[in-house]
């Protein structure tokens, strides 16, 4: 079974906006329950893309729990990947 076929991660979704935006550096944010899939889903976001794919390694304890200041070391998207979704325009940069 693959991670798409266990997981419902919409990494489709996550590679087309990447390729639309040619965003070159992307960080990633697990809850721990899928933080020992990190790496592979890492693999496929850069093979796909060719970005620099960064995992936080920080928690991930929902919609709240945002790193801030990424941008401050190149980072252009940050994929959260959790049980809600949550609209951009409630997202504050910092």
């Amino acid at each position: 079974m693959t991670l798409e076929e266990r997981y419902d991660l919409e990494l489709s979704k996550v590679i087309e906006k990447i390729k639309q935006k040619n965003y070159k550096k992307v960080a990633i944010q697990l809850p721990f329950g899928l933080k020992p899939k990190a790496i592979e889903i890492a693999r496929i976001i850069k093979n796909e893309t060719g970005c620099e794919v960064y995992i936080w390694g920080g928690s991930a304890y929902g919609a709240c729990d945002i790193p801030i200041g990424l941008s401050k070391f190149g980072i252009e998207l940050l994929v959260h990947f959790g049980h809600v979704s949550f609209r951009a325009d409630e997202i504050h940069r910092y």
